[in-house]
């Protein structure tokens, strides 16, 4: 049994490389000390850490090669690093040579770390694999490369292209073309886009020549070519006015409302509201789109609903209240509306009112006026003026407010009385020239045999034939800010032009 003891001990000494690797790699613990101290302990504590120290020597081997594998795997991405750097910052075609040489230096450190762990491999597959992954960056770099310098290329023409197809299309055709080849070269879309812009102009200079030998010049009167300014809206604006011609059809009111549905109210009574709506628009200088609105309403109401005679004057005020709030940007308050009607409403009863009349008409505000198209039409008949002419502006909106007081005009189209209205405001000033021409008919879509109906009645309200006394729109267009206006009318009847 001491010989046993003894033969223990010289065998722990035998270990004690083992023992001190541990020392490296790990803390003492109470039970490595027991086990390395000088006394030994039993013999079969010492065969247990025998064991435990060669499990321990197995897991330094396998945690070096691991760190070993981890070493080449990081050399060999450190290798490529430096060639993905140079992707980015390298924007020119020019190659660098030291980023070369750094990915030879960083291959052949990838291929010595793994001849020195594994020695009987062949060095030269290596060299092969790092050719491999060197070519298809080079193919990507040398790509960017070229894309980047094609996007320096099409900047550059881009500035100078349409400087060129404007000022030079006349002047040098060729040498536009030439360029034009170039750039179409480099950039197919842009070949695109200038051979619209070619095509376009050559068709233009096409129309135009035609134009010139029927002589119709006239027709060639664009009022939509006005790009520079947001408000026109130049490039909707037939499309808008369009819809608005469809518009007005399906939110028109009834012709014959009076007939059919009331008996205490008559078209007088209409007239005189509509009369004194006006001086109400004026006092509070309101936009005439409010008044021309607020007649809309009224209308509309009365073509759904009956309503007394007292109670009238309150669906007037109502109407040019919910106007003023769609059309204005400070509309009047309620407390003002109430004034202005001496106080016979109450503020509960305009706001009652004015919700009845929202939800009558499915709150539906956004209804075309003869303002609406008088605005547009006014613009085409003064397309062919060198200066615009105020007095045919302002006779031609004396004209349509004063159809807003007859309740017979409700049978025409605001479209048709605009169109009207214009026609015989250019009759007014000049009966040296007919008052309809090419442009006015494209962009009203009314030709004059269409119109003779509504200028007839119009004449007739300019004339006063009737002898009606609301003056409130008379007096209005009287003063000097409007040209004097109501004053004015023609030597000649509006009939001899249908005659001739």
């Amino acid at each position: 049994m001491h010989r046993s003891c003894k033969r223990q001990a010289s065998m722990n000494k035998e270990n004690e490389p083992t023992g001190k690797v541990e020392e490296a790699t790990g803390p003492i613990t109470r039970a490595r000390s027991k086990t390395l101290g000088p006394a030994g302990g039993k013999c079969s504590s010492s065969k247990q850490s025998f064991k435990q120290d060669q499990k321990r020597v197995l897991r330094l081997n396998s945690k070096r090669a691991a760190s070993d594998e981890d070493k080449a795997s990081v050399v060999a991405s450190v290798g490529l690093q430096p060639k993905r750097r140079a992707v980015l910052k390298d924007v020119t075609n020019v190659c660098d040579d030291s980023l070369c040489d750094d990915c030879i230096n960083a291959t052949k450190i990838q291929t010595t770390e793994h001849t020195m762990t594994d020695p009987s491999e062949n060095t030269e597959t290596f060299e092969d694999i790092a050719m491999e992954i060197l070519s298809p960056e080079e193919d990507v770099k040398a790509k960017l490369a070229e894309d980047l310098s094609k996007i320096r290329m099409v900047e550059t023409q881009d500035i100078t292209l349409p400087v060129i197809l404007e000022e030079r299309e006349l002047a040098e055709p060729k040498c536009c073309g030439a360029r034009e080849r170039a750039v179409a070269d480099a950039m197919p879309s842009i070949q695109a886009s200038t051979m619209d812009v070619g095509v376009h102009s050559h068709q233009k200079k096409e129309e135009n020549e035609v134009c010139e030998k029927l002589g119709a010049s006239e027709e060639d009167v664009d009022i939509d070519s006005n790009l520079k300014d947001p408000q026109a809206c130049c490039m909707y604006a037939p499309d808008i006015y369009n819809n608005m011609r469809v518009t007005e059809i399906n939110q028109r009111p009834s012709i014959n409302y009076m007939e059919q549905l009331h008996r205490d109210i008559t078209p007088s009574m209409r007239g005189i509201l509509v009369d004194w709506l006006v001086e109400v628009s004026e006092e509070y200088k309101l936009v005439p789109d409010s008044l021309y609105l607020t007649v809309s309403l009224i209308d509309r109401f009365l073509s759904q609903n009956l309503i007394e005679k007292q109670r009238l004057q309150l669906l007037g005020v109502a109407c040019m209240l919910i106007a003023s709030k769609y059309e204005e940007i400070c509309a009047p308050r309620v407390e003002e509306f109430c004034f202005i009607t001496d106080n016979t409403y109450t503020r509960e009863e305009v706001l009652k009112t004015e919700s009845k009349v929202l939800n009558l008409l499915y709150f539906k505000l956004s209804v075309p006026t003869t303002k609406t198209f008088l605005r547009r039409f006014i613009q085409a008949a003064q397309a062919t003026y060198k200066v615009p002419c105020l007095e045919l502006e302002f006779l031609a909106k004396y004209l349509a407010e004063l159809t807003l007081l007859e309740y017979t005009f409700l049978k025409f189209l605001p479209s048709n009385i605009a169109a009207s209205a214009v026609f015989l405001a250019r009759w007014t000033l000049n009966q040296s020239d007919h008052p309809w021409n090419p442009t006015l008919e494209h962009y009203t879509n009314y030709k004059v045999s269409e119109l003779k109906a509504t200028i007839l009645a119009l004449e007739d309200l300019q004339l006063n034939t009737n002898g009606c006394s609301l003056n409130a729109i008379r007096e209005k267009y009287k003063q000097q800010k409007f040209k004097c206006v109501a004053t004015m009318t023609s030597p000649e009847r509006v009939g001899s032009v249908f005659l001739r």
